[in-house]
């Protein structure tokens, strides 16, 4: 594993990944296919309990909703953030314990908050995270009446692209100068636990300052908060911890950062609590693609392959750059400038442009790093593509975690 400049943890980049059993595991349960380490999964979560000793470290599930991957997150001993009861229903069926579940609701649909507060009411020590004065009364007319935390909209976002910065998006919570106000008459109605605040996702170190202020403004919330309505039982200040996709670029020095945040966040009663998803499982996955098509255009060399932005989004998404390499190619290959394009009839369906890599032939096999978070999660359908399979890799065993999409799966739906 690689060292961070910084005294940073370590990071697994892909050429750490065995070359053998990536071609093997291609080879036996075909392309596209994703593979998730989960050795490295229970490490990167230890690694951030080490970090933030004596704080609540809760799972953001939506990087990974995988049952193998929940249910290693759980093992670990992080519990687990949810955005959406289909979440919640995951985490239970991994065996999470209401009390270790966390749901922040987004502008809940009814269908959702019926589900959880149903579930609420099989296991009370589910706590329910509300960004709008509107959701509090959704929840009240349902006969909600138990633990509730208040998410403020801080002012202040970071992270890796605009569309992921959501600390000062008017979508997410409550105003931060309005939470104090609301929070005296909640706490007489409900069993008020927290306040929690997200600054976005894949946050690096030039970030760390806007992450500093956030954590600072919601030291001030907390305490204005607990001169209320007393001592609250947490304060959450969200997670968005980046990883490095490119190879010149360090790991977080996660130890910083929790520093950091402990002391931006000051004297309060309340328990920190972070919510970091891709940390755990961005480098504990990989997505294997072979070349169906090689061809020489005006200005490229195009390797036409069977994985899509249906597959992986992040590059069409966010321009997000992920690691590439030519499992099949000699390792004295000379590089070459290619651009690696998807089956999709989209112009942004391509996972890298002029990217230098070992001269691509029909049938080789490529490897796209750092791929175990929001790849599988975020993949869909579109252009009717069945969705890849999964393979999931412990300490003494290979499984097949998803099987692949058949199109058969893809019309069972339609009457």
């Amino acid at each position: 594993m690689s060292e961070g400049g910084d005294g940073g943890p370590a990071v697994r980049r892909l050429d750490e990944w065995d070359e053998e059993t990536l071609v093997a595991l291609a080879e036996e349960y075909e392309t596209p296919l994703y593979v998730v380490d989960l050795r490295r999964v229970e490490a990167n979560c230890t690694r951030l309990l080490d970090a933030f000793p004596g704080a609540d470290v809760r799972y953001a599930a939506k990087a990974h909703t995988g049952q193998s991957v929940l249910r290693t997150v759980r093992e670990a001993g992080l519990d687990v953030e949810c955005a959406s009861a289909g979440e919640v229903e995951r985490a239970f069926e991994a065996g999470f314990t209401g009390d270790r579940i966390q749901y922040t609701a987004v502008n809940p649909p009814a269908r959702d908050l019926d589900l959880v507060v149903e579930r609420w009411r099989e296991h009370p020590g589910l706590t329910i995270t509300v960004g709008a004065a509107d959701t509090v009364d959704r929840l009240r007319d349902r006969g909600f009446d138990g633990r509730l935390c208040i998410r403020a909209n801080p002012g202040v976002g970071a992270g890796h692209h605009e569309k992921v910065q959501t600390g000062a998006n008017a979508k997410f919570g409550i105003p931060i100068e309005r939470v104090s106000d609301l929070a005296e008459p909640w706490a007489a109605e409900f069993d008020l636990v927290g306040v929690h605040a997200h600054a976005g996702s894949g946050i690096s170190g030039e970030d760390l300052s806007e992450h500093r202020e956030l954590v600072r403004r919601m030291g001030d919330l907390t305490r204005d908060v607990e001169s209320r309505v007393g001592s609250l039982e947490f304060v959450d200040v969200g997670g968005g911890f980046g990883v490095p996709y490119r190879d010149d670029e360090p790991p977080l020095d996660l130890d910083a950062v929790a520093d950091a945040t402990r002391e931006a966040l000051g004297e309060v009663d309340a328990t920190l609590a972070v919510e970091p998803g891709r940390y755990v499982v961005a480098d504990a996955g990989v997505l294997l693609t072979r070349v169906n098509t090689v061809k020489e255009a005006r200005d490229a060399t195009v390797a036409g392959v069977d994985a899509g932005m249906t597959t992986l989004l992040r590059p069409a998404m966010y321009d997000a750059y992920h690691e590439i390499r030519n499992l099949s190619a000699s390792a004295d290959a000379e590089p070459m400038p290619v651009t690696v394009a998807g089956p999709i009839c989209e112009s942004a369906d391509v996972l890298c442009e002029h990217r230098p890599l070992s001269r691509p032939r029909r049938g080789h096999l490529l490897a796209v790093g750092n791929a175990g978070a929001y790849g599988y999660e975020m993949s869909s359908t579109y252009n009717s593509r069945p969705r890849p399979a999964e393979v999931a890799l412990s300490e003494t065993t290979v499984r097949l975690a998803r099987r692949r999409e058949t199109l058969t799966d893809l019309t069972e739906l339609e009457q």
